[in-house]
């Protein structure tokens, strides 16, 4: 495919996400049907496809519009590319602009550049502080890093760098977090290297490997995973740990791959039912990465900030202190409950918590600690609440 035959696909795909379509599907439904688009040419779609999605209210000021053509106009615009170079007309290439698209758009005002829905930003900024809503606005604007995380039971950070290098992976350490490569050259060869296919790396962002690492866990424990998803922080924790770990999950074929992960890794995890939890033991530890807006991860997954609504906000907090009162009903007395979010809103953090402590009084906030977005790590709330030595009280 040309340049131009690139944008041309990408503004395809951009009508159909604004349609409704969930972007991934978009962009996999289009590739099932371009058998002639290479690996080359999917990657530089897709580029293009989240490039406006992180920046969708600028790209569509510049555009001098909301469809996907203008979008794009905007996207290149914004990266300082002229548009008339790849909208030719010719072959595959979108049709050359208009005199009236040559004369549209203009710079976005400080608001429209922060590419944040109206109604959110003020949420943004009081739970964050304006100074640092501001920076990480900017930030969500940009590719969020990629980052692997050392399996330290199978070799050091050091060695794990040479070893991704020797199969055309460049990486940094990441400072402060001790088992973080941030990959800096060849992201596309991470799911097809040794280091990677035997366990000695996984995808984990940096901030979530630090609220892991901040997490202490006695050896002989029993801990539970109680929203694990694909498990990555339950092998987080247990790379480091000699414990018992259980995985669980509401939709159990998330953790279909755990398995085989965690074998790779050389542990061992249960998966439980959520039927057969009650009957469990208690745990001395239960974490839950519960359901969010994601607001710290959407350099990632970017039309979900533009998608995301009031009541969706409220629906969520309601749910998290739904989940965080089931799963302390598993902590055994003297334990330790651990809610976390990869959301930076105080609505799904703060005011969680106050709920449940005010909701549960033998519980007791301990240690809260913030991620921030940043260029090496996306944010990210740890809370860690002790049970009383009392009887445990069912929710």
């Amino acid at each position: 495919m040309t340049p131009g035959a690139r944008v041309a696909a990408a503004i395809a795909v951009l009508d159909i996400i604004r349609d409704g379509a969930p972007a991934e599907r978009a962009l996999t439904n289009w590739a099932r049907g371009a058998r002639y688009a290479g690996s080359g040419d999917r990657a530089a779609v897709r580029d293009h496809v989240f490039a406006v999605l992180r920046c969708w209210s600028s790209c569509a000021v510049r555009g001098g519009g909301a469809d996907g053509r203008a979008l794009l106009i905007g996207a290149l615009r914004e990266a300082g590319v002229d548009p008339g170079a790849l909208f030719t007309g010719r072959g595959h290439d979108p049709a050359p602009l208009s005199a009236a698209e040559r004369a549209s758009g203009r710079a976005p005002t400080h608001e429209e550049a922060r590419d944040m829905p109206g109604w959110l930003w003020p949420r943004f900024a009081a739970s964050l502080g304006e100074a640092e809503a501001e920076a990480a606005a900017r930030a969500l604007r940009h590719r969020a890093p990629i980052t692997l995380r050392v399996n330290a039971r199978r070799l050091t950070r050091s060695a794990a760098a040479n070893r991704l290098a020797e199969e055309g992976i460049a990486t940094r350490p990441v400072d402060g977090v001790d088992t973080a490569l941030q990959v800096t050259d060849g992201e596309r060869r991470i799911a097809a290297s040794a280091p990677y296919r035997t366990g000695e790396v996984e995808l984990q962002d940096a901030a979530s490997q630090s609220a892991m690492a901040a997490l202490d866990v006695a050896d002989g424990a029993r801990v539970l995973d109680y929203c694990a998803g694909g498990g990555g922080k339950t092998l987080a924790l247990a790379a480091r740990c000699e414990a018992s770990w259980f995985a669980h999950d509401a939709v159990p074929r998330r953790m279909a791959d755990l398995p085989a992960r965690a074998d790779r890794a050389g542990v061992r995890v249960q998966l439980c039912e959520m039927s057969r939890l009650p009957a469990q033991p208690p745990f001395d530890m239960v974490l839950c990465d519960v359901p969010c807006s994601g607001s710290g991860t959407w350099r990632r997954a970017p039309e979900t900030k533009w998608r995301l609504t009031e009541r969706d906000l409220e629906a969520f907090a309601a749910r998290q202190h739904g989940i965080l009162s089931q799963a302390a009903a598993l902590v055994a007395p003297g334990g330790v409950l651990v809610y976390c979010t990869c959301s930076v809103l105080a609505e799904e953090n703060e005011a969680v918590i106050d709920r449940f402590t005010t909701d549960h009084p033998s519980w007791r906030a301990a240690r809260r600690q913030r991620w921030p977005i940043c260029d090496t790590a996306d944010g990210f709330f740890l809370q860690q609440l002790v049970r009383g030595t009392g009887p445990a009280t069912p929710a």
